[in-house]
């Protein structure tokens, strides 16, 4: 997708006023695990502001939450933070009290470490459920993170690093834009392959926001010099969430540490955004495009991902019925291994569009393919029935690595959009470890 903002280097710190930096703590056991996991890779970052600023955060709507996750809801709820300290290799999730005192510990120790106010740390992880954190490896990780932090492009390079699991290459943006006579940054960096399916809200509790409707999470952090208050940063990045990362699946796992984070510091000097500011809807656009320009790189990182499928359905009687029909398709073990192998088989899509919660009517439904974003589409069924296309013809639209799949249930206005893997067997054989030899089991 190409940015309708100036794209620049630095990711998270592109904009004024934010260092970052990661390194290697021993969290991710030398030399064990698979992809990202094997060997010396960075394993924990910081990201500081020079300022404390405005906070917005999205988090997983799982009903078994991480302990970072508590943490964070709570901070974030005040709408002011400074820094974030991040961890990979182990996600401190369904480890009870001693998790909740270490993700406090955590915090403590990065503001200390920064030397910036009690309660202004976030804190992030990611990895093996049900493990305790090595603190002792987080210890002296934290301390030497805040030593190294910076404001390079290489300095995000680490943090990007720093933050991934199975993911096989970091993932970053950023852009620059005007808001009046000033220019303002927004940049991000995430990490997720597998258990990806997020349906995040602002504190966690269900339903996940819609649009207006391996060890493994997908964590995305953001950071602008805009000056933005708090309660327009959260409805921002609410809008942004429910249009890019609660719109992706890989494996349709929710993971139980989902989180993003949105910090504004003001550093840009523009004046200060609120929701009815004149500058409110295209702040808003350019949270939505770093949003929806990391959540894609989520799923064609996917673990195993051959093709990418934006599956777009329309005509359905409500926007939840059209995303609860997006979702029955793109998470079909049967579709998702017909994509693989570049098969055009609309009968399953058919089969999982009838036992979704949405209301269908067999002799209404067109389903057809095309590239993407082209309105050009080449139709394998209409009504209900097939079309003309040559299964020659069908299958070379379903041969690029990425497609578009367009379902039409013609009985409403209603309509979503999901971004899909496929499913592989080397999505099977990264998964399924061997207990024999427990460094290969995931989260």
């Amino acid at each position: 997708m190409k940015l309708r903002f100036e794209q620049l280097p630095g990711g998270v710190v592109a904009a004024e006023g934010f260092r970052t930096g990661g390194v290697f703590c021993d969290i991710k056991r030398l030399g064990t695990g698979k992809g990202s996991n094997k060997g010396p890779k960075r394993d924990l970052a910081m990201l500081v502001s020079d300022v404390p600023g405005s906070v917005a955060g999205m988090f997983t709507t799982n009903q078994v939450c991480a302990a970072p996750v508590k943490v964070c809801v709570a901070r974030v709820a005040k709408g002011v933070a400074q820094a974030v300290v991040i961890n990979s290799g182990n996600a401190n999730a369904c480890t009870g009290r001693q998790g909740m005192k270490d993700a406090l510990e955590m915090t403590r120790l990065a503001e200390k470490a920064l030397g910036i106010g009690d309660g202004l740390c976030l804190v992030g992880s990611t990895g093996r459920i049900g493990v305790e954190l090595p603190m002792k490896e987080v210890r002296s990780g934290i301390a030497a993170a805040a030593r190294i932090l910076g404001s390079t492009p290489e300095h995000a390079d680490q943090a990007a690093e720093a933050i991934m699991t199975s993911d096989s290459r970091p993932k970053q943006v950023a852009i620059q834009f005007r808001l009046g006579k000033r220019v303002v940054r927004l940049g991000g960096m995430c990490k997720g392959a597998g258990m990806i399916q997020p349906g995040m809200s602002a504190n966690g509790a269900r339903p996940a926001a819609l649009p207006s409707g391996l060890h493994a999470t997908m964590l995305a952090f953001l950071t602008t010099d805009a000056a933005v208050e708090s309660r327009a940063l959260q409805a921002a990045l609410r809008e942004a969430v429910a249009l890019s990362f609660n719109r992706i699946t890989v494996d349709g796992d929710m993971s139980t540490n989902d989180t993003v984070l949105l910090m504004a510091n003001g550093r840009s000097g523009a004046p200060k955004i609120g929701t009815r500011s004149p500058e409110f809807r295209k702040f808003q656009e350019a949270v939505t495009q770093v949003c929806l320009e990391l959540a894609k790189m989520i799923v064609r990182d996917g673990e195993g991902v051959h093709r990418v499928v934006t599956v777009r359905v329309s005509g359905a009687r409500s926007v939840a019925e059209a995303d609860a029909a997006a979702r029955a398709v793109g998470n079909s073990a049967l579709v998702k291994t017909s994509w693989h192998g570049g098969d055009p088989n609309w009968g399953r899509i058919m089969d999982a569009l009838g036992y979704s919660p949405a209301t269908v009517s067999e002799d209404r439904v067109d389903i057809g393919y095309s590239a993407p974003g082209s309105r050009t589409i080449l139709w394998s069924l209409k009504r209900g029935q097939p079309t003309r296309a040559t299964f020659r013809s069908l299958c070379a639209a379903v041969a690029p690595k990425e497609f578009d799949l367009h379902i039409r249930l013609n009985l409403g206005k209603g309509a979503a959009i999901l971004y899909a893997g496929d499913l592989t067997e080397a999505y099977v054989d990264f998964n399924k470890g061997d207990v024999t030899d427990p460094t290969t089991l995931g989260g």
